[in-house]
């Protein structure tokens, strides 16, 4: 029997159908390992040492609302576990970096999935740029002279996002005038000092973003996730409908170019996004889609996983 922690967002208050961290979890519990959940805002360091102040989970089951049986909180060494779930939802701010440099204190003893470190040295969208002939025309840029030069190279037709959103908060498709570029950096400055990132439009996104899940490098499955009516954004936070979906040799090539750098880099569970030919983003802070995927294909990623983990610790 192995002890598993997982640092996520409340346990109690997850959708059982739908979220990935609950069916990792789950599965674990399943299989007789002892779980244990807590918040990140329940992590400290003290000379070296990590705990969380954390619960045990005493019952778990697929029933909404009656999913989790917690004991009362207690304080948590967690050298003392075998594996952390690093599981908690974005944004990457601040406050998630800093779980990742007081996670990073508990290895190489303690299997930590994904690798902080390099959770921490990924993000997602910055992340694309290391692989050439991957990504659609893309700018990094704080620079609204520079994203008006960029919409006027790529059809006047693009897209402009947060560099570090997530869900599709804050997703802008901007066509046929640059009328709105000014307001739209005038509004995102108001709120972060971050660069924005703006890429080509790719008219496949009509018919799909689809996410591709890898495992330890591998990809083990996909499912495809369409835009609802009207709208240019596929995730499901904001509508989108997650379909059946395969991999195609175009989605299996962008797999073996990323993938050995992936396993290089402990990042255990990745979630990619794939829109026609091109990678948009990779997902390492808290992939999502497995239940989805284990509904249309069969593959159980929550085995996979804690078979990794079983395999690491065994």
């Amino acid at each position: 029997m192995l002890t598993i922690a997982f640092q996520m967002d409340p346990i109690t208050q997850v959708n059982v159908n739908a979220d990935s961290t609950f069916d990792i979890a789950l599965e674990a519990f399943g299989r007789g390992h002892e779980i244990w959940v807590y918040e990140p805002k329940h992590l400290s360091l003290e000379n070296g040492k990590v705990r969380a102040t954390a619960q045990r989970v005493t019952a778990m089951q697929r029933v909404q609302g009656e999913h989790v049986t917690l004991s009362a909180p207690e304080v948590l060494d967690l050298h003392t576990v075998d594996a952390v779930f690093l599981r908690q939802d974005p944004p990457f701010d601040m406050s998630y970096i800093t779980t990742t440099h007081i996670l990073e204190h508990l290895m190489p003893e303690v299997l930590v999935v994904n690798d902080p470190r390099h959770v921490r040295d990924t993000p997602e969208k910055l992340f694309v740029t290391t692989f050439e002939g991957v990504m659609p025309p893309t700018l990094i840029t704080s620079s609204e002279d520079e994203i008006r030069d960029f919409f006027e190279r790529h059809g006047r037709d693009i897209i402009v996002k947060p560099l570090f959103g997530n869900g599709g908060a804050g997703v802008f498709r901007i066509r046929d005038t640059a009328e709105n570029i000014a307001s739209l950096v005038e509004l995102f400055g108001q709120t972060s000092r971050d660069p924005l990132m703006a890429q080509a439009f790719v008219p496949d996104v009509r018919n799909g973003d689809k996410r591709v899940i890898l495992v330890d490098g591998e990809p083990v499955g996909a499912i495809n996730r369409v835009p609802a009516e009207g709208e240019v954004r596929a995730n499901m936070h904001v509508g989108g409908k997650a379909v059946q979906s395969d991999l195609t040799e175009r989605d299996l090539e962008i797999c073996r170019i990323i993938g050995p750098e992936l396993k290089r880099r402990g990042l255990v569970f990745v979630g990619i996004d794939v829109i026609g030919d091109y990678l948009t983003e990779i997902n390492v802070t808290s992939p999502t889609g497995i239940q989805e995927l284990r509904r249309f294909s069969g593959v159980d990623v929550s085995a996979l996983l804690i078979d990794w983990v079983e395999a690491q610790r065994g």
